[in-house]
């Protein structure tokens, strides 16, 4: 309805082109002078097709010449009175201006000359050529000779700019005037300073030089699309701001944190001290101050820069013999590490939440502090990291769909618009035709002539239009022609039976699929290529590229014989695979042509020919194509700043780096990273916003100081980050449209493949019925012979009407099978893994409700009550198992083999009088599992297998690597797994018993359960024999049982399947992706990684010593150093894709990319960036290889989940049954006001206290201390003087007193009611905790107590501004859709840390000997579970497993001993096994990562839940508990009425939907709200009129309106004694005629009194009176047209 008024605005009767004049603007003055009406004021708004900077609508026909740059009325009737004017362009581009007021005339000759240029399109593209010059001259590093020519040709082409717009639009600062516009003020700031800088004695150059880099943005007003952008990310940043300022409180409380548990610990140092005697240490511990300040007297570990830091905790590092721990030196990383301060803590906290090279600081913090404070960082880098990017996304999300909606409008308003064109034309046409012969009648037949011209004007019109469609083919007619000559073979019937015979063999189906196996064996050559490779490997390959490429020929040749080649190139299939065939042929002639071998690289093109026969691929495809088109200029503006950022970087550093170049390197070398030139300064950028940034900061601080890297580093983080996230966001909300392609989508070519595997198929059954055609006659035979001793068993066993009832059954066997189908899915639908039949019953159907129907309230209840169960168990065979009770174990065997309609017979008997009649060992048996059954479905049984479980899995944590040396642990663990052993065989058979083998084996949890007890009989055998003990190693899926045992896990496994597998094809798709990457890198990489190694520093030989293999190798001491290969490397596709996953996850990126850049060739030294550019592949493949691969996947998987959700009735389907009760509870405790009502006291002085302490002006005190209390730790430095402690100490002291009066004035008010709310409790801890924390220092020293302790403890109070009622209100919004997320979350983690116990009991049976470097050391390593677990945890955020994999990729002589002796175990070696690491890291990154996508996606599509609901005119029960907690505001005596004049007030507190905004009175008086005795108004009346407002008048709502009105009023039957008298407009209609009648009778007292005055006095009171009678019935009209606008 929207669009279609918006359309209706624009399209009927459209204001025609009329030229602006000097009448015109008078006509404006006068319309200006008069003072339009609020209605007038609201209903005008701006067209949003009319805005400048857009085309004018062909609605408003076609632009004269001689309208063409010049001042036209504004056709818009918004700017009616707004003195402006239009000028369009040839383009028909809109640009508005101001008539008058600091500009010149319209009509003045300058101003329309100077309009004239400003909106030509050349001078735009003018500029916009100029700009870009000038952004390329700004990114030379070495200036020309001509470089101040054109700086000053380029400054006087900005002046002449500026000039014209000033001259053209005016002075003033208004909307069209040129400074109006920010970019305007950015141009002039700009030129002005520039100008300055010229023409000034001062050296203003360096200056200068970064003023003009912000000429760069000026690229964003010439373009209207990034100008729109611009503003759609500025209204992003809008909505942001409350997630900006409450990360920066969060930051800002963990970094005061940080403080108090860190500060100076990073100081600490591993020590030499003299051993003469204890007195000369004493000395030179007190009294030297320069022996602590000799670094070479620090304890170094090999290979490290800093020393090695230590701890005076247990769990912290321990220095060697000979070394103590003392405070001494700089902090890590030449002191720019540390939380000595705030500002440095604020950035190391910063750090962590980015998590960019978390794992250093983890390290130094463990190795300082202990490993206890992981807590801190796990807090912090997950937790916290998670739920601020999970905001972002979520506010992102929102504001993408809002702008995607209007999109969406304005896209219908321009189809409905572009449909209404061609009626538009022929209302004209006809309107036209009419008037003519209306004058042909009047006329004379001269003017016949003239109007038989205006008709044949009319018809021009239409061949207008036709030859426009004919403009808008591909290409011109005479190309046609062309194509029709000689691109379509028809000439000869010979040929044309030719062509019929090579169409009918190349568009076979088997053609087809020959050409797909073609295709994947190519592919499989190019990935079998490696370094090195035999010469008959090579040959091998070679010859088979030249077979591919012969028959990619012979295929295109045939397709142009069958298709022609007009056909054939019509095909982007068909062009493309043209394309690889030519590549293949000129790579064939050029293979021996020097320097063109890159040719080679282009064969991965071949691998996306696959795409032809894949739906998945081209749809993908097709989305990506699409969602990069519309997000152009997204894209240009991302690219714009990355280049405005480099060259800001390079004109801020560059001249530093060369300068300063000996603070960051020993050799006084410029290092890889560094922003002396334009392209490493792009690199640096790009570095920053992939996440790499610490690093170069730190090389920043050195070269430039502090105060100027750090602004430029976070306006690159902060604003690159927001492009790329909204970016991101964008690609994945395009690819959440994905589905997968149908039968009816296919291409030809993928029908064909479905055609031709469906007759192989077809002819392999034949083949296989043929053969086996006798033995199936033989077969049927038997089972006839069954069929029939099985009908007379049951005839004798049974009695008649049981046989009658069985062949009623037969007959009804077709017409019930589809239910049974249908309810056999739904059933699998929930389970794991399909479960049984429907019709084949199980002993307990309730035990297999519980996996496979969490949702069947029936079955749980009959489960939960003994008796009902019990009635159902003797009236129904479902407590029997799948074959009948009254056999035997022996014929179970038969009954499984009976067929499927004779045994559904069998088991559809269930009376118990036939079960009696059956043989005594049939009762036997059925008593027995019956006896089993209740066993197992006991809840203390299943409590105790649950426990049992948790016993045996966590029993796995204590065989580490001192198990030996535990030798009474060792026992009681070796007994406690014989015991566990015996209890899971003893449930497994009482299951196999009660279900039976086909439900047991049926179910996928069971079958888990079946696979844990072998891997327990496994472990068990292997310890019993010296050959068998490799199967002691996989104990470790022990713990897999813990999955079936807890239906968190299970809803959360059965989710993520869900989510998940349905998304293969498009994993596959990506990984084709990685895989052409793969084969590039080979191409380019393989065997060039080799360097020749000093064996005494570990660094790499100069090229000046060292130029390739040979000369390595006949050096006298590299004997034990050959030519050493880079562990990771392109020597093949496999180590390939494993250094692609480095880079993908950013963590050893670095390292490859500096092999890459500095290889030469095979055999040769590298040579420092001798091949620089090649960091565009890695460039290329982050971006094409990662991030749009990530949005395809992700996009995919929310699709499933979206899928899921909608399927499930919109709740979470990561939560359980009883959790969704949990959510709505929770829902609920988030909405309601958690504190208790508390009894106003009696006491006047209490009664005051009470006043006091429950004002809001109490609370803001409190929350003020809290800040001033914050603000004491911010100020505080780790160097500060024992007068600054002093202070400090006496300061904490006043904050602890003021808050013990806070609590003692609330415990003399509330008494206990104090301790009822949460918050109260929380502050008395805090209170008694801070007096303890105060007093106990001096009791026993500062030594065991921290002074910092108190603050940390008074610091916690700030949480308070978290409070949903004292603080702020934003904030509480935002904790909203986490705390609603937070059953699903603690399912999800629930699993994570499962996966991670798994991996770390693999990681301690595997790993825990490994050599200790690179990434393994003492306090990261496999040797025990905690360390295990601080590995995984590490790996789970990306930091720092690539030294882990190094460190397990020793497996070499040179690398390792396999022969060391590991104390205190049998154990010989250090080696690693890259095999089994590689899979172990590989297959762990990708579970975690893939369950930490669903978590935030879980914790985003909860903010578009809660957003969505916001917008829908709908009212929760959330909307009316937040009515009445407002009402308990406006009524704290609980009298359910409250004054007519808070009214106003109370509608404005309350929250959407039911919010009124001021001024609301004129609404609120329109309701007609009954009012009682003292203008009080009840609160229903108050909700009914605001729910009225909401839902509107429709039948169904007031069915709804008039059930919750009966119902209040039963709940609230305090109404009735208190009857309304009147109504809000009836008494708002008796003020006014008071008022009138007051002031008449005063006027005529006035009369009466002074003859003189009364004149006058007259007038005043008619005035007065007039102005009530209108403001009378403006009110009134303003509550009519309300109601009518609801209705």
């Amino acid at each position: 309805m929207a669009a279609r008024a918006k359309l209706k605005m624009a399209s009927p009767e459209p204001k025609s082109l009329v030229p602006f004049t000097r009448e015109s603007l008078e006509v404006m003055e006068q319309h200006s002078a008069k003072k339009p009406s609020e209605e007038d004021k609201e209903d005008l708004k701006p067209n949003c097709d009319l805005e400048v900077g857009k085309e004018l609508p062909f609605v408003y026909g076609n632009l004269p010449q001689a309208m063409v740059s010049e001042p036209l009325e504004d056709v818009d009737p918004y700017y009616t009175n707004k003195r402006t004017f239009i000028v369009l362009n040839k383009k028909r581009t809109i640009f508005r201006f101001n008539a008058t007021w600091c500009t010149l005339s319209p009509f003045n000759s300058i101003r329309r000359a100077t309009i004239k240029i400003l909106v030509h399109p050349f001078f735009r593209l003018f500029i916009l050529v100029s700009v870009l010059t000038d952004g390329i001259y700004m990114s030379m590093t070495d200036l020309p000779k001509w470089g101040p020519a054109l700086q000053n040709t380029l400054l006087g082409i900005y002046t002449f700019e500026i000039l014209v717009k000033l001259i053209a639009r005016g002075i003033w600062a208004g909307p069209f005037y040129f400074f109006g516009d920010s970019w305007n003020w950015l141009d002039f700031s700009v030129t002005l300073f520039e100008h300055i800088s010229r023409y000034s004695p001062l050296n203003f150059i360096s200056v200068c030089r970064i003023m003009r880099n912000l000429r760069i943005l000026k690229i964003i007003p010439l373009n209207q699309g990034l100008k729109s952008f611009v503003a759609i990310l500025i209204h992003c940043l809008k909505k942001l701001t409350v997630v900006i300022i409450l990360t920066l409180f969060f930051l800002s409380v963990f970094s005061l944190i940080g403080m108090g548990l860190f500060m100076g610990n990073l100081k600490h140092k591993c020590l030499r001290w003299p051993q003469e005697n204890e007195t000369d240490m004493l000395n030179n511990r007190t009294g030297n101050p320069y022996y602590i300040r000799e670094t070479e007297n620090f304890y170094y570990l090999e290979g490290e820069r800093y020393a090695l830091l230590c701890g005076n905790r247990s769990d912290a590092s321990q220095c060697p013999e000979g070394y103590v721990c003392v405070k001494a030196g700089v902090n890590p990383d030449d002191g720019y590490t540390n939380f000595d301060s705030f500002g440095w803590a604020l950035l190391a906290l910063f750090r962590l939440m980015t998590q960019d090279y978390p794992e250093a600081l983890y390290h130094q913090i463990l190795y300082a502090s202990g490993k206890v404070y992981m807590i801190f960082f796990v807090v912090i880098s997950f937790w916290f990291a998670f739920y601020m990017a999970s905001l972002f996304l979520g506010l992102l999300a929102i504001s993408y769909e809002e702008e995607k909606q209007t999109a969406a409008e304005k896209a219908t308003i321009d189809q409905e618009f572009q449909k209404s064109l061609p009626e538009l034309q022929e209302e004209k046409i006809t309107a036209e035709t009419k008037t003519i012969q209306i004058e042909m009648k009047k006329r004379s037949s001269t003017s016949m002539i003239t109007s038989l011209d205006v008709l044949d004007d009319a018809t021009i019109s239409h061949k207008e239009v036709s030859e426009l469609k004919k403009s808008r083919q591909r290409c011109p007619f005479c190309w046609y022609k062309f194509a029709k000559t000689f691109l379509i073979w028809d000439c000869s019937p010979c040929w044309l039976k030719l062509k019929e015979f090579v169409h009918r063999i190349i568009m076979d189906p088997f053609t087809d699929l020959f050409l797909t196996i073609c295709i994947i064996l190519n592919i499989h050559f190019l990935a079998l290529e490696h370094y090195p490779m035999s010469l008959e490997t090579s040959n091998i390959l070679s010859i088979g590229n030249v077979v591919f490429i012969g028959i990619f020929t012979a295929e295109m040749i045939f397709k142009i014989i069958a298709m022609y080649p007009y056909g054939y190139f019509q095909v982007g299939w068909n062009i493309y695979d043209s394309l690889i065939v030519f590549h293949g042929l000129a790579e064939l002639y050029l293979t021996n042509v020097h320097g063109l071998a890159i040719l080679r690289s282009f064969r991965v093109l071949r691998i996306f020919r696959l795409g032809r026969y894949w739906p998945t691929f081209k749809i993908l495809m097709l989305t990506l194509c699409n969602s990069i088109v519309a997000l152009k200029d997204l894209v240009l503006l991302l690219f714009t700043f990355i280049f405005f950022s480099a060259v800001v970087g390079l004109n801020l550093y560059g001249s530093k780096y060369k300068k300063y170049v000996c603070n960051i390197n020993e050799d006084c070398q410029l290092p890889h990273w560094h922003m002396h030139d334009f392209f490493h300064s792009f690199l640096n950028v790009f570095r920053i916003l992939c996440g790499e940034w610490i690093e170069t900061l730190w090389d920043c601080f050195k070269v430039a100081g502090q105060f100027s890297c750090i602004p430029f580093y976070m306006m690159v983080i902060l604003i690159g980050k927001l492009l790329i996230l909204y970016l991101f966001l964008a690609l994945i909300i395009s690819f959440s449209s994905y589905k997968p392609a149908t039968t009816e989508e296919f291409s030809e070519e993928a029908k064909n493949l479905q055609r031709a595997m469906a007759r192989i198929k077809k002819g392999i059954n034949y083949l296989l019925s043929k053969i086996v055609c006798k033995k199936q006659n033989v077969l049927e035979e038997t089972m006839d012979n069954i069929s029939d001793v099985y009908v007379k068993e049951n005839i004798s066993d049974h009695t008649l009407s049981e046989l009658s009832n069985t062949q009623d059954f037969l007959k009804d066997k077709e017409k019930s099978s589809g239910t049974e189908k249908n309810t056999m899915t739904e059933n699998e639908s929930q389970s794991l893994i399909p479960s049984p039949s429907v019709s084949e019953t199980v002993p307990i159907a309730s035990e297999e409700s519980d996996i496979e129907n969490p949702d069947n309230k029936e079955i749980q209840s009959k489960s939960g009550d003994g008796s009902s169960k019990e009635k159902v168990k003797q009236s129904s065979s479902s407590e029997c198992s799948t074959v009948d009770i009254v056999l035997s174990e022996e014929e179970m065997v038969y009954e499984c083999e009976k067929p499927k309609h004779l045994r559904n017979v069998y088991e559809r008997r269930s009376s118990s009088a036939q079960i009696g009649r059956g043989p005594k060992k049939g009762k036997i048996w059925k008593n027995i599992r019956k006896t089993c059954c209740k066993i197992v479905e006991n809840n203390c049984f299943k409590c105790f297998i649950g426990l049992v479980t948790l016993l045996s899995t966590g029993a796995l944590a204590f065989e580490d690597i001192y198990i030996d040396q535990r030798k009474t642990i060792k026992i009681l663990l070796e007994y406690a797994d014989m015991i566990f052993t015996y209890i899971f065989i003893l449930e497994m058979l009482l299951k196999w018993m009660a279900y039976g083998f086909k439900a047991y084996f049926t179910n996928g949890w069971y079958k888990l359960d079946f696979m844990v007890v072998i891997v327990f009989c496994l472990s068990l055998i292997g310890k019993s024999r010296e050959e068998l003990k490799p199967l002691v190693s996989i104990k470790f899926l022990r713990a897999l049982r813990v999955l079936s045992q807890f239906e968190k896990m299970k809803v959360v496994v059965r989710a993520l399947i869900k989510t998940t597998l349905p998304t293969l094809n498009v994993f596959l798709v990506c990984l084709m992706i990685w895989l052409a990457f793969g084969i590039i890198g080979v191409h380019l990489f393989a065997g060039k990684f080799y360097e020749c190694i000093d064996p005494t520093s570990g660094e790499r030989f100069p090229l000046s010593e060292v130029m390739n293999r040979s000369q390595c190798e006949s050096l006298v001491f590299n004997e034990s150093m050959p030519w050493e290969n880079a562990k990771l490397n392109f020597d093949n596709v496999g180590i390939s894709f494993l250094s692609l996953l480095q880079v993908a996850t950013f963590n050893g990126w670095i390292t490859i990319m500096n092999s890459a850049v500095d290889s030469t060739d095979v055999d040769m030294q590298p040579n420092f960036e001798n091949n620089i550019y090649m960091y565009c592949y890695f460039i290329d493949f982050i971006i094409i290889g990662l991030f749009l691969p990530l949005s395809m996947l992700i996009g995919a998987i929310v699709a499933n989940f979206h899928k899921h959700k909608i399927k499930q009735g919109g709740s979470n389907i990561f939560i359980t049954v009883k959790q969704k009760k949990q959510y709505r509870a929770l829902k609920k405790l988030m909405y309601e006001d958690s504190q208790q009502p508390v009894p106003l006291p009696e006491n006047k002085f209490q009664r005051f206290i009470f006043d006091l302490v429950t004002s809001r002006v109490f609370n803001i005190i409190i929350m003020t201390l809290i800040c001033f209390q914050a603000i004491t730790i911010m100020i505080q430095s780790e160097e500060q003087s024992p007068k600054i402690d002093t202070a400090l100490f006496w300061i904490n002291s006043v904050y602890v007193m003021l808050y013990i009066g806070e609590c003692v004035l609330k415990l003399i008010v509330f008494h206990c009611n104090y301790f009822t709310s949460g918050w109260n409790i929380f502050d008395f801890m805090v209170v008694v905790f801070s007096i303890t924390g105060l007093f106990l220092p001096l009791m026993v020293g500062y030594y065991l107590v921290s002074p910092s302790l108190v603050q940390l403890i008074l610091l916690s109070r700030i949480i308070h501004i978290l409070h949903p009622e004292k603080g702020l209100k934003l904030f509480h919004n935002l904790l909203l859709p986490l705390m609603l997320s937070l059953p699903a979350l603690l399912n999800i983690s629930l699993l994570i840390f499962l996966i991670m116990f798994i991996y770390a009991i693999f990681g301690m049976y595997n790993f825990a000997y490994v050599k200790k470097e690179a990434g393994i050391d003492d306090m990261s390593n496999f040797e025990t579970f905690s360390s295990s677990m601080l590995c995984l945890f590490r790996v789970t955020i990306f930091a720092g497993w690539d030294g882990m994999l190094n460190a397990v990729f020793n497996s070499k002589w040179s690398d390792c001993d396999p022969n060391k002796i590991n104390p205190g175990t049998q154990v010989r070696g250090d080696c690693g096994n890259p095999f089994l690491g590689i899979i172990y890291f590989v297959s762990y990154i990708l579970l975690t990562r893939l369950i930490i996508v669903n978590m935030y996606i879980v914790v985003v599509m909860e903010f578009l839940n809660i957003a969505s609901k916001k917008k829908a005119k709908t009212l929760s029960e959330e909307d009316f508990r937040k009515f009445f907690q407002v009402w308990k505001r406006f009524d704290p005596e609980r009298t359910q009425y409250i004054d007519s004049s808070k009214l106003s007030d109370f509608a404005a507190a309350l929250d959407p939907p039911l919010f009124m905004a001021k001024p609301n009175k004129g609404q609120l008086v329109a309701m007609d709200l009954p009012m009682a005795v003292g203008d009080r108004i009840h609160c229903l009346d108050v909700l009914l009129a605001l729910t009225k407002r909401v839902l509107g008048k429709d039948l169904s709502m007031e069915k709804v309106l008039s059930e919750m009105e009966s119902g209040l009023t039963l709940a609230n039957t305090f109404k009735i004694t208190y009857e309304p008298i009147t109504t809000t407009l009836k008494r708002k209609q008796e003020v006014v005629s008071a008022t009138i009648i007051q002031r008449a009778y005063k006027s005529y007292r006035l009369r009466q009194n002074d003859k003189n005055t009364s004149d006058t006095h007259m007038i005043d009171g008619d005035r007065e009176v007039q102005a009530i009678k209108e403001d009378s019935y403006i009110d009134k009209a303003e509550g009519v047209s309300i109601l009518q606008s609801q209705i």
